[in-house]
This record gives C-alpha cells, structure tokens and sequence, in this order.
C-alpha cells in the first residue's frame, strides 16, 4: 500500500511540474509564426538541455523540456503505446538526425542574410516540423519516441555519463515493473548484476523508483534500504 501512495504522489508531482514548462511549446510553435523572435527561445531550450547533461544527465528531458512534457500529459493519453524500434535508438539514426536538423538551422540562416526574424522564424519552422513529427510517432508508437532521435536528446545522451546514474540493489527480481512505467521504455532490470544504470537515456524522472515493489532502485546511495523500510 505505501508503495502505491508513493506512486501516485511522485507522478501528481512530476504532472505539476510539466504543466508549468509545456506551454512554452505553443508558445514557439504557434505564436512564433506571428513573432519570429520568440523563435530564439528554442535557442534556451538547447542550451539548458545541454547544461543540466552536463550535471545531471537527461534530466531536461522530463519536465524542463516544454517538448518532453506537453507528450506526456496530452500525447500519452491517445497513444497506442507500442515498443519503441531498436531502429530508433541507434546510433547512425542518432547522428543522421544531429546533423539534418543543425544543417537545416545552418542554410536558413545563411540565407536569412542576418535578418532577426527570419532566423527566428527558421527556428520556429524547425520546431513545428519536429513536433509533428513527435506527436504522429507518439500516436502511432510510444509517446516518447521522437526523445530518442531529437538532436538535444542525443547530445545530452552523450554528455550523460555517470551523471546521477540510477542504482540497482540486490533486491530486484527482475519483474520488469520499472521498463512497463519508464517514459523512455528503458530497462533497468538489465543492470541488477552491475548494480548501476548503463542507459544514458534515462531522464532522472523517478517513475521507476517510485513503482518498484521491492524498493530496489535509487537516485541516492542510501536511500533505498529506508524507502524498503517505509514500503513496508
């Protein structure tokens, strides 16, 4: 029963936390085509997603991303909720993606000849594109999809190395819990013998900790053995 209650309060509280940064999404996308400048707010965006990477691995991703949360709260609901392709997550896709989306960036611009709102606007293009792209894919697969092939995604994926892994203690069975609630369908069951998540593409979100049955996984040396406690 204390595991459920946890549950329920870590997800109420990460759903408060996304709904104060997805309307920066709409923000860009839909009013940027009548305010081109509000395009250079994409430009923040990136420069936070590779920032926290740096100290806190993906954890932009979760709800610091207006992206990441607007597909959480209003794509997830109409999602058929299928297993992500491996075909996403690999690294030729990865880079192909990088570097489509910068060199798209790279020749408006240099068209846009130094003009503010164009540039703008380029970004603002840019982002409309994708976020179509991100909701059909997370309609038709998982709504978390387009987070394995976005250009910052992969960046931070890169930059997040043995930034806040999450700890697997001895107590898991391996049931799979953690990888049926994970946003990004990762497995942390995988890592039981390692003792430590080896996926750089977890987002720090917690949904996993939160739902563990055996109290088993942890953000926090220590911290696992007294939530096993309070669980019981």
């Amino acid at each position: 029963m204390g595991g459920i209650i946890v549950f329920k309060e870590q997800q109420k509280q990460r759903r408060l936390r996304q709904s104060l940064t997805w309307p920066g999404l709409p923000l860009v996308a839909v009013l940027g085509w009548f305010y081109p400048l509000l395009g250079f707010l994409l430009l923040g965006c990136m420069a936070g997603a590779v920032g926290v990477a740096l100290f806190r691995g993906r954890a932009w991703c979760d709800w610091m991303c207006p992206r990441g949360a607007f597909f959480d709260l209003f794509v997830r609901p109409f999602s058929l909720k299928k297993s992500i392709p491996a075909f996403f997550r690999s690294r030729a896709v990865r880079v192909f993606m990088l570097c489509l989306i910068f060199t798209m960036i790279g020749v408006q611009w240099y068209l846009a000849g130094g003009d503010a709102a164009a540039m703008g606007l380029a970004l603002v293009r840019i982002l409309t594109a994708t976020t179509a792209v991100g909701i059909m894919l997370g309609l038709l697969i998982h709504p978390r999809t387009w987070c394995h092939i976005c250009p910052m995604g992969t960046l931070g994926h890169w930059l997040s190395g043995g930034k806040e892994p999450l700890l697997i203690s001895g107590t898991c069975v391996e049931c799979r819990t953690c990888t049926r609630a994970c946003p990004m369908q990762l497995k942390p069951y995988e890592y039981r013998a390692a003792g430590t998540m080896g996926d750089n593409d977890c987002i720090k979100c917690g949904t996993c900790v939160a739902v563990c049955p055996r109290a088993a996984l942890s953000f926090i040396p220590g911290s696992m053995e007294k939530r096993s406690g309070m669980a019981s």
